[in-house]
């Protein structure tokens, strides 16, 4: 094995962890950001509430409003959530962030200052959308096991460009089964719904028959004493 082989090989080993390791960082850091983010806001905005005479509540209103970021936020970057779950997740936190983002440029001091805290409201917002993106890029690891793989087998050596071609049709076929199973999983919903109305409509004709056995039983008629019952046990049937 060559040295160019043997580093192929050692590369291929550690990008892994390595991956694993940066996005574990990342996620610390955007937490801290986060953490940060929204304790400026909030005591920022609860010292002008305090001035305000807002009482106990200055320090209520202000958590209420992080914490209804945080989970609007949480549900439109969570994957798999419904999209109208998402919708509305969306509008609300666009909702939440103004007026968070108002009452921190409301509150007295330096335009600068006031500006300042009110793009720190934009900043969480901002950290959490792209804590919610950070994933590895599948089709890229893939290319580079490929890439890899034929560096360490010279009599196999790979094009680039077919690595590439052959990690994006690994990519697309990924796609397709993801897809193939979300309309399987569909088709099974719409199945158990459509049973679950046959058995409603059939406990109702059920229901109907024992209520009409109930009525004759109880209240024996000649041929033509009850017009309209009658009436409707031919049209039942």
């Amino acid at each position: 094995m060559t040295l160019t082989q043997q580093f192929a090989t050692e590369y291929a080993k550690g990008a892994v962890p390595g991956m694993l390791r940066a996005i574990r960082t990342i996620k610390r850091a955007n937490n801290g950001i986060l953490a940060g983010a929204l304790a400026a806001s909030y005591l920022h905005q609860g010292h002008y509430l305090v001035s305000l005479d807002a009482g106990l509540f200055a320090w209520i209103v202000p958590a209420v409003f992080d914490l209804a970021m945080l989970s609007m936020l949480t549900i439109s970057q969570t994957a798999g959530m419904a999209a109208d779950a998402k919708r509305a997740a969306l509008k609300v936190l666009v909702l939440v962030v103004t007026i968070s983002a108002a009452v921190n440029f409301a509150a007295p001091g330096p335009l600068g200052l006031r500006i300042i805290f009110s793009l720190v409201v934009g900043l969480v917002a901002g950290v959490e959308w792209v804590a919610a993106k950070i994933r590895p890029d599948f089709a890229a690891i893939e290319a580079r096991e490929v890439e890899a793989t034929a560096d360490v087998r010279p009599a196999r050596r790979l094009d680039p460009e077919v690595a590439r071609r052959r990690a994006a049709k690994a990519a697309v076929t990924r796609r397709a089964n993801q897809a193939a199973k979300a309309a399987e999983d569909v088709a099974r919903s719409r199945a158990a719904k459509a049973a679950e109305r046959a058995r409603e409509r059939a406990a109702k004709d059920v229901l109907e028959q024992a209520e009409l056995a109930g009525f004759f039983a109880a209240q024996p008629y000649q041929q033509g004493s009850y017009p309209e019952v009658t009436q409707q046990v031919r049209a039942r049937r």
